[in-house]
């Protein structure tokens, strides 16, 4: 107590009974993707060779090497993107392979060519032609010069340089690689002043992401680019960078991502010393990985070491049968692609079609579509919702921005095999790709925790108290500290009620709070235990919407 020694008014700061608890995030997501190490970018423009001469038959001969390629500037081998002739005659059978050990591309055709014959071929070289490049100045003595660039290709069908723009032919490319520096070398110096520059081709860019394990936040995809690159043609970063540009595309603002090695990498020990400290992510997405291990580790880092956040899991890409959609493998076998029940975590189903930058340079006829997992995007749709509408509302209903087809197209008679084990599919409806399921994975047979929009209220519910409460650790345990709780966690759960969250029309419809003596007996107390019950209804979904119809004649007439 304070002394009061002469007469007078006092004034002292009373901190306020009611300390106000702040709702936590629920939508920072975690991404974590399967990148080896450095790969390449693709960057437009691809070489485009035609009609180019790649040999000549001798009647017993099937395998020919492609000229101007190897590994720094290799051939798109997808089918649809070359086409080599016998004479006049398209080779619908040949095949463009590489052979590392001789670093060359291969053409084999299914018969051997007669003698004499020619073989020709279009194709596509996964490299760029930069042009104009200034090389540097002549000045009368110097005969070699050194390109900004390293590696360049030296073939000597493949470069050209000038002297004040006029083509000169009596040049050499060499190549050092131990400095790894390209030189261009005239027969006759340069006059004074005199300016090179050519015209070569150079490999698509390498990219090295940041070491595996660490984990970097990103607030928008140049963030994401800055850290694991562009999109490219790396099967692993491609997945992950169509994720984490859904999840920006589709209303997320913020996620933390890391890569691994290799998918075996995903474990418990990797989890802990990413994600787990990292108290802000509410989501966790390992797009496109179907491993049961990882999934498991994914389910008991949500579940059990964290017991705050929720997974999103993708299906296997192709999950068909002679022709036919296989539902069997989502229940069972050695092929399932779902993992096992938790309501920590929902699953989707099928891929999501997208445009893909990457595969429209390296083949600039094709549509540049590609099949991806839809988890990332998924997220971003849960993001979109909890700040459009709130935590308690089902992200589905929605549409998938970015999304343009599907890689199969799901009836409701195979929805309804689905629906109850908490597949959720992504139909087609009217021509808008819509998520068209908001169950936990599981579905009925986890009782009450069959919806992800009331998992996910219940996962909010007790971080923000948890977080809203700590100042109640230490204070003295009576009943002036069981009243403060109660008046917090009321005031809270009542704003709660107010945006929609609990089903009732009022406060004391929707909730109760009760800490008291009967929830705080001596035993409790001498433990250095303070008990408060809370009960709240969590509005759920209108997943089935009936209406019933009949006949009627109309009112009677007086």
């Amino acid at each position: 107590m304070p002394s009061y020694l002469s007469p007078g008014v006092y004034v002292k700061e009373v901190p306020s009974a009611v300390q106000p608890i702040a709702g936590v995030g629920t939508s920072t997501a975690g991404f974590i993707g399967v990148i080896k190490g450095s790969f390449k970018i693709p960057t437009s423009p691809v070489i485009v060779v035609a009609g180019t001469m790649i040999g000549t038959g001798d009647g017993a001969k099937k395998e020919f090497n492609l000229p101007l390629v190897d590994h720094n500037y290799p051939v798109n081998t997808d089918p649809k993107t070359y086409t080599i002739r016998v004479g006049q005659q398209i080779q619908s059978d040949a095949a463009i392979t590489y052979d590392a050990g001789n670093n060359v591309f291969k053409v084999t055709l299914n018969s051997a060519p007669a003698n004499n014959e020619t073989i020709t071929g279009d194709y596509l070289i996964l490299a760029n032609k930069v042009t104009n490049i200034i090389v540097g100045k002549g000045d009368g003595s110097k005969k070699a010069f050194e390109l900004p660039q390293y590696p360049v290709n030296i073939k000597v069908e493949t470069y050209e340089f000038r002297i004040d723009g006029q083509p000169e032919s009596n040049v050499t490319v060499s190549d050092n690689p131990t400095t790894k520096k390209i030189l261009v070398t005239f027969a006759t110096a340069p006059a004074d002043k005199k300016v090179i520059t050519g015209d070569f081709w150079v490999p698509f860019p390498a990219f090295d992401p940041v070491p595996a394990k660490e984990v970097k936040l990103c607030t928008n995809f140049g963030d994401f680019k800055k850290y694991f690159g562009d999109f490219s043609s790396d099967a692993g970063q491609s997945r992950l960078a169509h994720a984490v540009y859904g999840f920006f595309n589709n209303g997320g603002t913020r996620c933390y991502v890391v890569r691994a090695e290799q998918e075996s990498n995903i474990t418990g020990p990797f989890l802990e010393t990413t994600f787990e400290a990292i108290d802000e992510i509410a989501l966790v997405c390992v797009p496109g990985i179907t491993d049961s291990t990882v999934v498991d580790a994914i389910v008991t880092h949500c579940q059990q070491k964290t017991q705050g956040r929720f997974a999103i899991f993708d299906s296997s890409e192709t999950v068909e049968t002679s022709g036919s959609l296989d539902l069997v493998k989502f229940n069972s076998g050695a092929n399932a692609v779902q993992p096992d029940n938790t309501n920590y975590g929902a699953f989707y189903f099928p891929w999501i079609e997208v445009f893909d930058p990457a595969t429209k340079i390296a083949n600039p006829q094709s549509t540049g579509r590609i099949f991806v997992p839809p988890s990332g995007h998924i997220a971003g749709i849960y993001a979109r919702v909890d700040t459009n509408r709130g935590v308690f509302k089902a992200p589905a209903n929605e549409p998938i921005l970015g999304a343009l087809g599907l890689k199969y197209q799901i009836s409701k008679a195979q929805q309804d095999g689905l629906n109850p084990q908490g597949v959720n599919c992504i139909r087609d409806r009217n021509g808008n790709i819509r998520v068209w399921g908001a169950r936990t994975l599981g579905g009925d047979a986890n009782g009450e925790w069959k919806y992800v929009n009331v998992r996910r209220t219940f996962l909010f519910l007790r971080e923000s108290i948890d977080e809203g409460l700590q100042w109640a650790v230490f204070e003295p345990n009576d009943p002036k500290l069981w009243a403060k709780i109660t008046r917090n966690v009321t005031a809270f759960l009542t704003n709660v009620w107010r945006d929609g969250a609990l089903f009732g029309n009022t406060p004391q419809e929707a909730f109760y709070v009760k800490c008291d003596a009967e929830t705080n007996p001596p035993a409790l107390r001498d433990l250095g235990q303070v008990v408060t019950e809370i009960g709240v209804a969590v509005v759920k979904p209108a997943e089935f919407v009936i209406f019933k119809i009949s006949q009627w004649a109309g009112p009677e007439q007086k």
